[in-house]
């Protein structure tokens, strides 16, 4: 792959469009449609930057016997989807600090330990080069509406099995329908 430019086609208010060209190994020239939080890509290696925008959590509770996860009405979808709590990292953030806060405003519920910060990760490789980070942790609390009007999300507790009938019959965002998969069944 050659890559050839990028111009930005489109800025809203959180991200930008692009279409970034370039030629294929047998010469055919390509654009590629993707957006991007940064609204100054100008090079590949802009493109490529490793700035960490994003944190996933996925908490459990304390004892290990429910996964928290969010139904969150995502308007990309038309709908609801099932995902994990997820925000944007504030500048001067560490994941860490960000994971407890974005925890807290989607849920109510306290970050009370932190067992690992998986290495950065792309959110969407398809569509965007956002990197995020995997924040994995217990929590406790009572749960307490988003502290955004601009979120629509209900948080709960669910046990294996629940997980496992969820997986069989509703919407989930693909990072999380995958480690659902996996913890539901270990």
């Amino acid at each position: 792959m050659k890559f050839i430019g990028i111009k930005k086609v489109l800025e809203g208010r959180f991200i930008a469009a692009y279409n970034a060209e370039y030629e294929t190994e047998l010469g055919k020239r390509k654009i590629y449609e993707m957006c991007s939080r940064d609204k100054n890509i100008t090079s590949l290696e802009e493109l490529k930057r490793e700035k960490c925008e994003a944190v996933v959590l996925i908490v459990t509770t304390t004892d290990g016997e429910k996964i928290l996860l969010n139904k969150e009405f995502r308007m990309a979808v038309g709908g609801f989807a099932y995902n994990f709590p997820a925000g944007l990292i504030d500048e001067g953030e560490k994941p860490e600090e960000a994971a407890a806060r974005e925890l807290w405003e989607e849920t109510g519920l306290k970050l009370v330990s932190i067992d690992e910060v998986l290495p950065i990760s792309f959110s969407g490789v398809g569509l965007t080069n956002e990197r995020s980070s995997c924040v994995i942790g217990k929590a406790e609390g009572e749960f307490a509406p988003s502290t955004s009007d601009e979120e629509e999300i209900e948080a709960k507790w669910y046990t294996k099995e629940e997980v496992r009938e969820l997986l069989k019959q509703t919407n989930f965002a693909a990072r999380t329908q995958a480690y659902c998969y996996w913890w539901a069944r270990s």
